[in-house]
């Protein structure tokens, strides 16, 4: 407890209480000055406290909110990644239709079930 030029004190708290330098016999005034100072911190140790637990709810949501868009990076990476598969895929297949197709027109052209008659040359 220390006494600055008689003009305060230093409570336990860190709060500072206003003391008349005039020699008043109402002292009233100072007592109820003084009790409202002395509240004021714990009034507003109770406000931080509130801000803090708005402060990690906020917190939580945002920790939330960011592993749910990580999640939904890594599922659209993956969704991707399938697309493009699917897409090498399906021109591999194409391709290997068309070797088919060929390969089947080739058969065709060399059967002789598969060749056109001419219906006026077998008559002559």
């Amino acid at each position: 407890v220390s006494k600055m030029d008689g003009a305060s004190t230093e409570e336990e708290d860190g709060a500072f209480t206003s003391i008349s330098l005039t020699d008043d016999a109402d002292h009233s005034s100072k007592s109820v000055h003084s009790r409202a100072e002395s509240l004021l911190p714990k009034m507003m140790n109770a406000d931080m406290d509130a801000v803090d637990a708005e402060n990690q709810v906020e917190l939580e949501e945002k920790t939330r909110l960011i592993n749910q868009v990580l999640e939904l990076q890594h599922t659209l990476e993956d969704l991707s990644a399938r697309v493009d598969a699917v897409k090498e895929e399906n021109l591999k297949l194409k391709s290997e239709n068309q070797v088919l197709g060929q390969y089947i027109e080739n058969l065709m052209s060399a059967s002789s079930v598969f060749q056109t008659t001419d219906t006026k040359s077998k008559r002559k």
